[in-house]
């Protein structure tokens, strides 16, 4: 696993053509996220704002993962996505 294969995906997930399932969403973000940043490092919005408060939630649940295995996952879950793609 390299930084190329990470950067390729980023750019093939702007690719897609069929719909892609918010949960889907939530997960690819959850693991860039923590490839680009690390462990979640901001306060939980309020659960009035209920997209925000579920993208923090996601990229959470990943803290400890390094940023390689969080890379690592981000990839495979793009090319699986992109296996799928119907558009």
């Amino acid at each position: 696993m390299c930084q190329v294969e990470f950067e390729m995906a980023c750019a093939a997930i702007k690719q897609l053509k069929g719909p892609v399932s918010d949960r889907e969403k939530l997960i690819v973000y959850s693991f860039y996220k923590q490839a680009t940043q690390g462990d979640c490092n901001i306060p939980a919005p309020p659960a009035t704002d209920v997209k925000a408060k579920a993208k923090w939630e996601a990229w959470n649940e990943n803290k400890g993962m390094s940023k390689m295995d969080a890379m690592k996952i981000y990839v495979a879950k793009v090319e699986e996505l992109k296996k799928n793609d119907t558009g």
